[in-house]
């Protein structure tokens, strides 16, 4: 498989691992939006939102727990933090492995900006 995450969990490419679990992997975005920007991948492959099943939904609950606890550690949990999860080209997914976008440490806006 030629997916960038698949081989960052595999240790095939390095990344700043911040958090890990027996599910997840979180690594600091290398391009990130905020002061703190860290993506949060479940450690098996899924490509999309939409390819989740019934018995993964545990696996989306334990990247939502891996998310506030981090933003807890890192101390931004009760100023506010954003958690995004993007599907398909059109939504702004740019790598097909489920992930979940934790950003913290400035104000956000709505619209998103």
């Amino acid at each position: 498989m030629d997916c960038l995450f698949c081989k960052i969990v595999n240790r095939e490419i390095p990344a700043d691992i911040v958090y890990e679990d027996d599910q997840v992997l979180a690594f600091n975005d290398i391009n990130p939006q905020a002061p703190t920007h860290v993506l949060i991948v479940p450690k098996r492959h899924i490509a999309t939102l939409n390819d989740l099943e019934q018995d993964d939904l545990g696996l989306v609950g334990q990247l939502s727990f891996a998310a506030a606890r981090m933003a807890k550690d890192y101390g931004f949990a009760e100023d506010g933090y954003r958690v995004v999860m993007n599907c398909n080209e059109k939504g702004g997914q740019s790598v097909y492995h489920v992930h979940m976008h934790l950003m913290g440490g400035r104000r956000f806006t709505w619209p998103a900006g």
